[in-house]
């Protein structure tokens, strides 16, 4: 029901969303002759600010055009190359022309596969981290699909199917690539590749970085972590799982909408959103556009939400944030036990932020007590100062002390002649799907 009270507010509004955006027009024309006086300037403001706080915001598109390698810009194109109903894989396909004329014939980049969160967010929250890794790494990443958007035709979607998801992709792409899992994707990559490592894959990775992400949530505790341990499963079944509304292409699907999701992410920082608000109607007053535009574009990316799966959700709950099964040795994928200690092969990375207050110090790093048959030498845990759960894959402080030991984690975990033969199989495999374009 509340999904449907929602759904009518949004509707409703939507008269006065073009008025405001109408008068908004109006007061801005250049024949206006108070349009410079601080109380037109204050209603244009007025007028922005509530449109912008009443309407839904879509998938952002990537917007990255271009990567720079050794000064020189290079053309990018994002284009999927593997769908299944839930998930895109989207590839960042850099031009071929230039990259031969910037490096010698032969030369190969290591290729990464990126697992973003599906929390809330849509994968381009990864933008940062995408753009980071593109002049020196050939970028894939998981792009999940809003669930309000899939019909119920399609069927269910858990952890479980998360867990194949990750291997089908990481199968695509080819052996001896590198998994990158950030925030939530932490224990569904570190048991796909259990799985895959246990069933002597080909295709397991060559190493897995793990950022920010709930391995054992039991360890320094945030407050999202309490809640999802304080309540019963049968609190968040009647309180947030609820039913996609008509017309939506996934009408009658159960879902954790993601409207409820971003009504979480705000509370944890009310205060600051609130100033947030405040600052930009100032600074819209004013005139400061190149601050109005930096706000305008952070809450375009943050106030984007999508619906997750019920059975995923509540899975999720109850045996990563409740039960802790990964961590206590007794997770189980399709019947059989998941087994950390079966991989002996691939290289281990976990970076966390000092500040995090999503997933606190030690939740990460206890994917080194899991896999206990890595040899010492293919482990490194990284823990930055200074920033909280989003610096450690985005910002300053990501791209020039976090992203370069990332780099330099998979570069030494890489077998370069096999690298370059992989990938020559892998392009012939792309070509032959997405034809000589």
């Amino acid at each position: 029901m509340l999904y449907h009270v929602y759904e009518m507010n949004h509707l409703a509004l939507a008269p006065l969303r073009k008025i405001a955006k109408l008068q908004k027009e109006m007061l801005e024309t250049s024949y206006n002759p108070f349009v410079n006086t601080l109380i037109h300037k204050s209603i244009i403001a007025a007028y922005e600010v509530f449109e912008n706080g009443t309407r839904r915001y879509d998938k952002p598109a990537w917007n990255l055009p271009y990567t720079t390698i050794n000064g020189i810009k290079v053309p990018v194109e994002d284009r999927v190359v593997w769908s299944k109903p839930f998930c895109n894989l989207v590839h960042f396909k850099r031009a071929d022309g230039h990259i031969e004329l910037i490096h010698k014939p032969g030369h190969v980049d290591p290729r990464v596969l990126m697992i973003a969160p599906m929390s809330g967010h849509y994968a381009t929250l990864l933008r940062a981290t995408v753009e980071a890794f593109l002049p020196d790494h050939e970028v894939f990443i998981s792009d999940w699909v809003d669930a309000r958007n899939i019909a119920t035709s399609e069927g269910r979607f858990d952890l479980n199917d998360y867990i194949d998801y990750v291997i089908e992709m990481l199968e695509f792409i080819g052996p001896d690539a590198h998994v990158l899992a950030v925030c939530q994707p932490g224990p569904p990559v570190l048991a796909a590749v259990s799985v895959m490592a246990e069933q002597d894959n080909p295709n397991r990775p060559a190493s897995m970085t793990i950022i920010g992400s709930p391995i054992d949530a039991r360890r320094s505790p945030t407050m999202p972590n309490r809640v999802a341990e304080e309540k019963p499963l049968s609190w968040f079944k009647r309180h947030v799982v609820h039913t996609v509304p008509y017309p939506n292409k996934g009408f009658m699907r159960k879902v954790y909408p993601g409207f409820l999701q971003l009504a979480g992410f705000v509370s944890l920082n009310r205060g600051r959103h609130l100033k947030a608000g405040r600052e930009y109607f100032k600074n819209l007053v004013k005139g400061d556009n190149d601050s109005a535009e930096k706000h305008r574009e952070f809450y375009d990316e943050y106030l984007a939400v999508m619906d997750m799966t019920a059975e995923f959700y509540l899975q999720t709950i109850q045996e990563v944030f409740q039960e802790h099964k990964l961590a206590k040795g007794e997770f189980m994928h399709r019947g059989e036990l998941v087994r950390p200690e079966a991989i002996s092969d691939v290289a281990l990375m976990t970076v966390q932020g000092e500040n995090d207050d999503i997933s606190g110090i030690g939740q990460t790093q206890a994917a080194h007590d899991l896999c206990i048959n890595i040899p010492e030498h293919m482990k490194t845990d990284y823990t930055q100062p200074g920033v909280g759960h989003y610096g450690v894959f985005s910002g300053r402080r990501f791209r020039e002390e976090v992203a370069p030991r990332i780099k330099q984690f998979m570069r030494s975990n890489i077998d370069w002649a096999r690298e370059q033969e992989i990938q020559k199989k892998l392009a012939r495999k792309m070509w032959k799907k997405n034809g000589a374009a």
